[in-house]
């Protein structure tokens, strides 16, 4: 088998998660959703568990992918950031079971898993620095910076879907608006930390009086 068997089994075991969470997900029943036989799945996972980092993986994959009209508008980093934020939160809430499994606790050590989530983070830790000598975000550690989005995006994600955060509701906003919120106050800490020199300069102290 190939690997478009592989593709296919890790399809049908994001699907599974999707409708019934982690315990939907068997080796057993994504083999029979493919339309294999119930042994073909070991030949590309040993274990249930391994086959889960692989749709985690997957996940984040997707995340760190770019979308084509972002690449061809070439927004500042700001924007980006924005953006970038703005999907995290939509597929939280469109996948609540892949966005719960990918940062859950694992216990198999999977490369796989491992390279996606370091380029993860990379990309986000990427942007906010950009971002950073842009002037559009204050100075500071840009691990701990692009943390603050995160978890204000997972923090966001959750309460939306559990009907605790709304524009027209409990706390008066979405999670989208609550980013957006964040990189204003952000950029009015920048503006403090680096205010814009005056054109003209100091007025001189040896010039002469009229």
């Amino acid at each position: 088998m190939g690997p478009g068997t592989r593709d296919a089994l890790i399809d049908a075991a994001a699907g599974l998660l999707d409708e019934g969470g982690v315990e939907a997900v068997t080796l057993r029943e994504v083999g029979r959703r493919v339309g294999v036989s119930h042994n073909a799945p070991y030949k590309h996972f040993a274990n249930k568990e391994t086959l889960l980092a692989a749709v985690a993986a997957r996940e984040l994959q997707r995340r760190v992918a770019i979308p084509p009209e972002t690449r061809e508008r070439r927004p500042s980093p700001e924007e980006e950031l924005r953006a970038t934020m703005h999907r995290y939160i939509a597929w939280a809430r469109e996948h609540p079971a892949r966005f719960k499994l990918v940062f859950g606790a694992w216990s198999v050590d999977s490369q796989e898993l491992g390279t996606a989530a370091h380029s993860a983070q990379a990309q986000l830790t990427g942007i906010v620095t950009a971002a950073q000598d842009t002037g559009a975000l204050p100075p500071g550690d840009p691990v701990r910076l692009a943390s603050l989005f995160r978890a204000l995006a997972h923090g966001g994600a959750d309460l939306a879907s559990a009907g605790h955060l709304a524009p027209d509701g409990k706390g008066h906003a979405s999670p989208e608006q609550l980013i957006d919120d964040l990189l204003g106050y952000l950029r009015v800490a920048a503006e403090a930390a680096h205010p814009p020199t005056s054109r003209s300069g100091p007025a001189s102290s040896t010039s002469s009086p009229a």
